[in-house]
């Protein structure tokens, strides 16, 4: 496989120990992730070559989110520097009723104050196949967003596949940017897209008919997206595939998860999981791009096991502490193929 990049910040995340809240912690767990640095690294355990593409202080956390990419398989190389911080995010892990919090530190971080040409795109996109970015990098500044739109003309002009995960967060976009406007055009260099009901419906006002999700409970009907696939590939025309993840939320400890995937002529629909006892569900989306671009890469021909092997690796991923989806190809092919017990390898 060709090599695929994919652009955007990576945080110093600090949890509680456990299920602790904020109140309770005496410490925190460290771990660094973020939306695009977790697409990386499932694609560098697929065996796909992959360049992470950020800014980071040149400080000794700065080097520690570097060397945390390194130690995955990630390429580094087309890292830049500067700036004073690293951005944070604090997370305190919900259980059964009681959902998860996010916190975010991450004002006047490096990323957050990139700008157009700080990066060579024309260097970055030699001999690359694949680019990614998502909703987020918009969302921290303008400069990010300038910086975005930046790098997906420059992958339009070296003939690389786009992909987007719209990735809505509310608690972003606080810089005064045309929130719509800025994800339109950004999106409009898309080939693959992939987004939920809530990202379709914030980002551009698109709405799955006849569908509250807030009453979905574990009854999430792939059927419902159909129309939010269909309206997306009208707004944008270039975009080839439109993907949803079908997530039902039982509990905070309790998911079904699924996916579907439409062509612009057929819909695809995966396999329904049943989560029964959830790790850690940050970066689940993240670990079903990760394992969608590898599984469009691996079976260009076969859109079903790309989105099964998609919804399998993300299934397994909210088995893992932390943000990164630490699996191999062979263990989501096991789940793949039917086997979830859990047994023992020896």
């Amino acid at each position: 496989m060709k090599k695929v990049v994919t652009f955007g910040e990576i945080m110093l995340r600090l949890a509680p120990q456990g299920f602790l809240r904020f109140s309770q912690a005496s410490s925190f767990d460290v771990v660094y992730g973020g939306g695009e640095s977790n697409v990386a690294v499932s694609l560098a355990n697929y065996g796909v070559p992959v360049d992470f593409v950020t800014r980071l202080p040149n400080n000794d956390i700065g080097q520690c989110a570097m060397m945390e990419m390194r130690k995955r398989g990630v390429g580094v190389d087309k890292i830049v520097y500067g700036g004073d911080r690293l951005g944070i995010y604090f997370l305190e892990t919900g259980a059964v009723s009681r959902g998860s919090k996010v916190v975010y530190d991450r004002a006047h971080s490096a990323m957050s104050e990139i700008k157009p040409g700080m990066v060579d795109w024309d260097e970055v996109f030699k001999d690359v196949e694949w680019f990614h970015w998502t909703g987020i990098t918009p969302a921290i500044s303008q400069g990010a967003a300038d910086a975005c739109l930046e790098a997906v003309k420059a992958a339009q002009k070296n003939g690389v596949t786009v992909s987007t995960d719209l990735n809505y967060r509310a608690k972003l976009w606080k810089y005064g940017g045309d929130r719509e406007a800025i994800m339109t055009e950004l999106t409009s260099y898309c080939d693959v897209i992939l987004g939920n009901e809530e990202d379709a419906e914030k980002h551009f006002g698109i709405k799955p008919e006849g569908l509250d999700i807030t009453t979905q409970g574990e009854h999430v009907k792939a059927e419902a997206f159909l129309s939010v696939c269909t309206q997306m590939m009208e707004k944008f025309p270039r975009a080839k595939k439109v993907i949803t993840t079908l997530r039902g939320s039982i509990s905070a400890s309790h998911n079904t998860w699924a996916g579907v995937l439409y062509d612009g002529e057929t819909m695809f629909k995966s396999p329904e999981y049943q989560i029964t006892d959830i790790v850690d569900r940050v970066g689940g989306g993240d670990s079903f791009m990760g394992g969608l671009i590898y599984g469009l890469l691996k079976y260009p021909e076969d859109d079903q096991n790309a989105l099964n092997f998609a919804v399998a690796a993300s299934c397994l991923k909210h088995t893992i502490k932390g943000d990164a989806n630490l699996v191999t190809v062979p263990e989501v092919e096991k789940l793949m193929g039917g086997d979830a017990s859990g047994r023992v390898a020896r």
